[in-house]
């Protein structure tokens, strides 16, 4: 084998092996572009808990204005039945659950109020704490 031949291989033998070795070892470019895929992993965290966040918000605004709602429909029956004295009666609704506080003259219309409400729609359960007495 002639010398310049070997001389030759051995070079390229030994650039190969340090072009290899060097391989492994991560270079700017590499790691900027993992600083660059952890940021961006990190940005989608944050979003979605902001989105977590933001749908819980949204699901309590939308119990309040049912809440709202059932409050709403339950005065207005109220006040389309004559006999009730609507005045003295109010009504508070948290969750579907609907608190009557007031006073009434009978207990019949303690009775209707507590069965007017217990038929409006989004209505889980009322709690009647309607006084009844005379001259109420």
């Amino acid at each position: 084998m002639n010398i310049p031949h070997l001389l030759t291989s051995l070079g390229v033998s030994l650039l190969l092996t340090v072009g290899l070795g060097g391989c492994e070892k991560p270079g700017a470019g590499e790691r900027a572009g993992r600083a660059v895929d952890q940021t961006v992993d990190e940005a989608g965290k944050k979003i979605a808990g902001t989105a977590d966040k933001a749908e819980a918000e949204a699901a309590k605004a939308r119990v309040a204005v049912d809440d709202a709602a059932v409050t709403t429909r339950i005065k207005a029956a109220f006040l389309a039945e004559s006999g009730l004295n609507t005045l003295q009666i109010s009504v508070d609704t948290v969750q579907g659950v609907v608190t009557l506080n007031g006073a009434v003259a009978t207990q019949a219309q303690s009775d209707l109020a507590g069965a007017m409400a217990t038929g409006v729609a989004g209505v889980r359960k009322v709690t009647n704490h309607l006084a009844v007495g005379p001259g109420k």
